[in-house]
C-alpha cells in the first residue's frame, strides 16, 4: 500500500495513503480516541495540514506537515460554532423533513434561525428539536467527510428541499462535492466540522421574537459555559428590515445571485439594491430633521463599514432638506502616539478613546454650538503632529455637523455636551445574504475583504499585512465599538447584496499572494479563497460612482481615499 510521510511535532510518520488526521493523532499518542474526548478537556479537534485547517476526519493523500488544533483555540471555537449549526440542521431534518430551516444572522452570542413557511415555530417545536440535538450529542455519533459525484449531490439537495444549496451547486461545475454525513443526513459545510457530536455539549436553543429561535454558543471569555442572555432588539430590527429588502430584491442566497449574473439581470438588481440603501439614508435624514434641536450627527461603526461615504451621502440628503453640513473626522483629534494609553503588549493603543484629545473635541463643539468661530484641527499621521485649518467654521441655524469616527457612540466622548443637540447613527456591514439555507456569509469576513482591497489600493498594503493586523482590529472593536452600539438613535446596514460579486475579482489575486510561510494569515487567506470560489464575478463597471462600495474599490465621486 502506498505510504505518505507526515511530520508532526518534530516526528516523522509513515502512514497509508488515505489515513485521517485522527489516525495521525492516534499514532503519536496525542489522543486515545476522538470517541472518548471530553469537551471540558480542550481536546484536539482538527489540524493545520500544510497550514490549511481540516477536521479530524479529513483523509490525507500526500506528504504533509500537521499542526494539531485544540477546541478552545480561535480555530477550534470557529469549528465548534459551525458544528452546532450543522447539528441543529440535522435534528430539524430528522424531525421535519418537509420544512425548510434557514439561518438568518448572528446576534450577540448566537445565530438566529427560522422556518421559511407560514407555520408557527412554537415552544413545543423548539423543545423537540433540542431533545433530538441532545440525544445526538449523548450518542456521540461520527460526523464524516464524504465525497459525492456532482449530479448525485445536486439530486440529493433537490429531493430534500435544500433549494438554496441546489441553487448554489447549479452555478458550479466541479466533478465532485465534499459533504458531511451524520447518520443519514448529508449537508455542505464550507468550513471544517468537529468529527464527533459528543463534543457539542455547551449550547442553548431558545425562542426569539415571534417566529424564530436562537442557537447560543459560549463566548471566548467563558468557553465552558454560557453567559446570561443579553438581548439586542435594535440590531435585530435592522436585520429584519434588510431581510424584507431581500424579499423586495427577490434574492436570499449566493446561489440566486450567481444565477442572476448568469441571466444578465444583475444590472437592474444593482440599481434596486442601491436605491433601497439610498432610501434608508434619506429616511435617516428625515428623522434628524424632525429633531429641530440637533446640531451634530455622530456616525460610528467598525472597520470597513463605510462610515466616510455614508457621511457624504447623509450630508447630501440633509442638504435636500435645506440644511448645510460641515464634516468632522475624529481622527483629526488624535494625540501623538507617545501620549496614547498602552495596550497589554505595552504598545500605543490607538483604538482607545483616550488616544483622542477628548477635552479639545468637547471644547470645540461647545464653542461651535454657542455660535463661535472655530479653527478645526488636522492631524498628520506621518509626522504625528497637529495643525489647524486656516479658515474657521461657524454654525448658523441651518448648519449640522456630521462627525465620523469609531468612538461616536461612546457617551464619554460627549459627556460635557447637551444630549439634545446630538443624534447618533451606527453603521455596519451586516450581510443578509446567505451562502445557502444553512451556511451564512460572515459579516466579519465581508469587512475583512473590504478592508484588504482598500488597504492595497490606498496604501499599497499586501493582504498578509491586513490579515495579520485584523485580530488587533477586532480586539479594539470588541472593547471600544460594539459595547456602545445600542446608544445609537438609528442603525444602518451598509452591506449591498451584490457586492461580493464585485469584490471577489479584487480579492482573489491578493489572497493568492499569501503563502504558507505567512502562518495564521495563510489559513485565513485559504479560508476566504475557499469561500470566494463560490462567488461569480460581477463587473465593477456596473457599480454607480456614488455607491458606498466605491469607498473600497475606488472611483468614488466623493473625496474618499
Amino acid at each position: 500500500m502506498k505510504q505518505i510521510k507526515v511530520t508532526i511535532k518534530e516526528q516523522q510518520l509513515s502512514l497509508a495513503i488515505g489515513s485521517t488526521v485522527e489516525d495521525v493523532l492516534l499514532a503519536t499518542h496525542l489522543v486515545e480516541s476522538c470517541q472518548t474526548a471530553a469537551y471540558e478537556d480542550n481536546p484536539y479537534v482538527g489540524a493545520l495540514v500544510n497550514h490549511e485547517l481540516h477536521s479530524c476526519s479529513r483523509a490525507l493523500v500526500a506528504d504533509c506537515t500537521l499542526e494539531p488544533i485544540r477546541l478552545f483555540s480561535d480555530m477550534g471555537k470557529r469549528m465548534y460554532r459551525h458544528s452546532i449549526c450543522y447539528l441543529l440542521c440535522a435534528a430539524v431534518s430528522m424531525l421535519y423533513p418537509q420544512r425548510r430551516l434557514v439561518i438568518g444572522h448572528s446576534l450577540g452570542d448566537g445565530y438566529y434561525f427560522s422556518f421559511d413557511d407560514d407555520l408557527t415555530l412554537n415552544r413545543t417545536d423548539i423543545e423537540a428539536i433540542e431533545t433530538t440535538m441532545r440525544s445526538l450529542v449523548d450518542q456521540n455519533h461520527s460526523i464524516e467527510e464524504v465525497t459525492l459525484p456532482y449530479q448525485s449531490a445536486l439530486s440529493y439537495f433537490e429531493q430534500n428541499h435544500f433549494d438554496q444549496t441546489a441553487a448554489l451547486l447549479s452555478t458550479r461545475n466541479e466533478p465532485k462535492v465534499n459533504l458531511y454525513r451524520l447518520q443519514g443526513y448529508l449537508d455542505i459545510s464550507y468550513e471544517p466540522l468537529l468529527s464527533e457530536t459528543g463534543l457539542m455539549k455547551v449550547w442553548e436553543l431558545k425562542p426569539y421574537q415571534d417566529r424564530g429561535m436562537l442557537l447560543r454558543y459560549p463566548r471566548s471569555h467563558n468557553i465552558k459555559g454560557l453567559d446570561p442572555f443579553v438581548d439586542n432588539p435594535l440590531l435585530f430590527s435592522i436585520f429584519k428590515e434588510y431581510k424584507a429588502w431581500g424579499s423586495i430584491l427577490n434574492i436570499q442566497s449566493l446561489g440566486q445571485l450567481n444565477q442572476m449574473g448568469n441571466q444578465n439581470t444583475v444590472e437592474s438588481f444593482i440599481r434596486l439594491a442601491e436605491a433601497l440603501q439610498q432610501k434608508k439614508i434619506a429616511s435617516i435624514a428625515d428623522q434628524i430633521n424632525l429633531h429641530s434641536s440637533v446640531k451634530a450627527v455622530l456616525v460610528a461603526g467598525p472597520s470597513s463599514s463605510g462610515k466616510t461615504t455614508f457621511a457624504h451621502k447623509l450630508g447630501l440628503q440633509l442638504q435636500v432638506l435645506g440644511k448645510k453640513t460641515i464634516k468632522i473626522s475624529l481622527d483629526n483629534y488624535y494625540l501623538p502616539p507617545s501620549q496614547a494609553p498602552k495596550d497589554e503588549f505595552n504598545k500605543p493603543d490607538l483604538e482607545a478613546l483616550e488616544a483622542l484629545d477628548v477635552p479639545k473635541f468637547q471644547e470645540d463643539l461647545s464653542r461651535l454650538f454657542a455660535g463661535d468661530p472655530v479653527q478645526l484641527p488636522r492631524f498628520d499621521f506621518k509626522s504625528a503632529t497637529r495643525t489647524y485649518e486656516k479658515n474657521p467654521v461657524q454654525l448658523d441655524k441651518r448648519t449640522i455637523l456630521i462627525i465620523e469616527g469609531i468612538h461616536g457612540m461612546n457617551p464619554e466622548l460627549t459627556a460635557s455636551l447637551d444630549k439634545d443637540l446630538l443624534f447618533r447613527v451606527y453603521i455596519s456591514a451586516l450581510t443578509q445574504l446567505n451562502l445557502d439555507d444553512h451556511n451564512r456569509i460572515s459579516t466579519t469576513d465581508n469587512r475583512i475583504i473590504r478592508r484588504m482591497i482598500r488597504d492595497n489600493r490606498t496604501r499599497g498594503t499586501n493582504a498578509e499585512t491586513t490579515l495579520n493586523m485584523w485580530p488587533s482590529v477586532q480586539r479594539g472593536e470588541d472593547r471600544y465599538i460594539f459595547p456602545f452600539q445600542n446608544n445609537a438613535n438609528v442603525m444602518i446596514n451598509s452591506a449591498l447584496d451584490y457586492e461580493l460579486g464585485v469584490l471577489t475579482t479584487y480579492a482573489q489575486p491578493l489572497l493568492k499572494m499569501v503563502k504558507p510561510a505567512a502562518g495564521p494569515a495563510y489559513e485565513t487567506a485559504r479560508r476566504l479563497l475557499r469561500f470566494l470560489e463560490h462567488v461569480n464575478p460581477i463587473p465593477d463597471t456596473l457599480v454607480p460612482y456614488d455607491s458606498l462600495l466605491r469607498e473600497f474599490i475606488g472611483g468614488s465621486e466623493f473625496d474618499v481615499i
